[in-house]
């Protein structure tokens, strides 16, 4: 591709279940009071922005995210299953600290970030990041020259930022993604690029309490 596609990568706005750390993976939980304001917030910084097309998980706290763009821009949200967030089996409606006390040895290998475990019979780590990432990718390559939206989930952000800087799978997060945050990327034939991350200002202060697998 000659020219490169402009991605804003977008997290959802808050849950109930972000605020009390509670796992959600593939569990279709809405947005709460904040993230619905969160998702107003982050249509309007980018109404102005010549979107192309907005993308979205079909989860529910995805969706309702990219609706509000929708609305601010006259586009339609066309989603997909494959942008859905890891799928986290028997942790999925668990806190962290659920999760520590109920299945101590599984979660050290969650902490550990094992390519090839599934929490709790769940869905492997290298598998979910080569379909986030993969998924990312031929939304991309439909736009070169243009603009994109993209709204998915935590888990899926947290893995394109791996891609695009180069980062292993199994490497700590040192890098911050709040709920409704605006991540800015480039992508060309030769991959990714972060441009911008995490940007929140649109937020006004305000800050989500979600946890990375949302």
């Amino acid at each position: 591709m000659d020219e490169p596609t402009r991605v804003f990568a977008l997290r959802h706005g808050q849950t109930a279940w972000n605020a009390e750390q509670r796992i959600q993976g593939q569990l279709d939980v809405p947005l709460d009071d904040t993230g619905r304001w969160q998702a107003v917030q982050l249509a309007q910084a980018l109404a102005g922005e010549d979107i192309a097309a907005i993308y979205s998980s079909d989860l529910k706290r995805a969706l309702a995210t990219a609706q509000a763009l929708a609305g601010a821009t006259g586009l339609t949200v066309q989603a997909h299953a494959s942008l859905r967030e890891r799928g986290f089996g028997r942790f999925e409606g668990a806190t962290h600290a659920e999760i520590e006390q109920r299945w101590p040895a599984e979660a050290a290998r969650w902490r550990r970030r094992e390519s090839g475990y599934g929490p709790g019979g769940g869905e492997a780590l290298a598998d979910f990041y080569a379909r986030s990432v993969a998924a990312l990718t031929r939304l991309a390559t439909r736009h070169p020259g243009q603009a994109i939206a993209v709204v998915a989930h935590g888990g899926v952000l947290d893995c394109l930022h791996r891609a695009a800087m180069r980062i292993a799978l199994d490497a700590p997060r040192t890098w911050q993604l709040g709920n409704a945050s605006i991540n800015r990327l480039l992508f060309t034939g030769e991959g990714w690029t972060v441009v911008g991350w995490n940007d929140a200002a649109h937020l006004d202060g305000r800050r989500s309490a979600g946890a990375a697998e949302a």
